[in-house]
């Protein structure tokens, strides 16, 4: 399967549509060991200066905001708890916002998947989470700053899921009021989702 990079444009969205928007598309991942894909389940949007729970909240530029700095469609990878995370950047230059990307569905791969992820015996935990879908796909901190248009890392056309829900984000409890920020978005019933909170239907 061999799949097409989305146009730059598909990026110069406001940050909460293009979180939404890119659920049902395809991250795609090419490595020298092979190819691993899957549909993006679940994003989280983060919208600084003004979003307590953002890297850049309150305009804070280091050498790992840098990217958020720029035009939309730029990855941001960081470091969690030995756990590489990969974001979109979104927003307008000297806007600095991004989209977490927190779960995907397995498209290709999943056999190189398995060899990553180590002893995973569900399928849906290799990847229903932000850590582990890096891991699956391959993904490092070094993906830091490609363009998400471009191999060998990229999002790729999808289908348009039937039913998504919105709901607050995970792991923020230490950002203040920012932490009920209805600003996660995902497919309803899939079961690659890392997880749920009380949440609200959107279509």
């Amino acid at each position: 399967m061999r799949h097409q990079p989305i146009h730059s444009s598909f990026f110069n969205k406001p940050t909460l549509e293009l979180a939404q928007a890119l659920l049902g598309k395809i991250l795609v991942k090419e490595t020298a060991e092979g190819i691993a894909s899957g549909i993006i389940v679940e994003t989280e949007a983060y919208i600084g200066p003004g979003d307590h729970a953002a890297h850049s909240f309150n305009n804070r530029r280091t050498a790992r905001t840098e990217v958020m700095f720029g035009p939309a469609g730029y990855t941001y990878t960081y470091v969690m708890h030995t756990h590489c995370l990969v974001n979109v950047v979104s927003g307008a230059a000297d806007s600095p916002e991004a989209i977490l990307i927190r779960g995907v569905e397995p498209v290709e791969g999943l056999e190189l998947m398995y060899q990553r992820r180590g002893p995973v015996k569900r399928e849906q935990d290799l990847t229903n989470g932000p850590g582990k879908l890096t891991k699956a796909l391959g993904i490092v901190k070094e993906d830091y700053g490609r363009p998400l248009w471009e191999a060998p890392l990229y999002i790729a056309e999808g289908n348009e899921p039937e039913l998504t829900a919105a709901g607050p984000r995970i792991g923020i409890d230490n950002s203040g009021e920012a932490r009920e920020y209805p600003w996660r978005f995902w497919v309803s019933g899939n079961r690659f989702v890392s997880g749920t909170k009380k949440n609200n239907i959107i279509k």
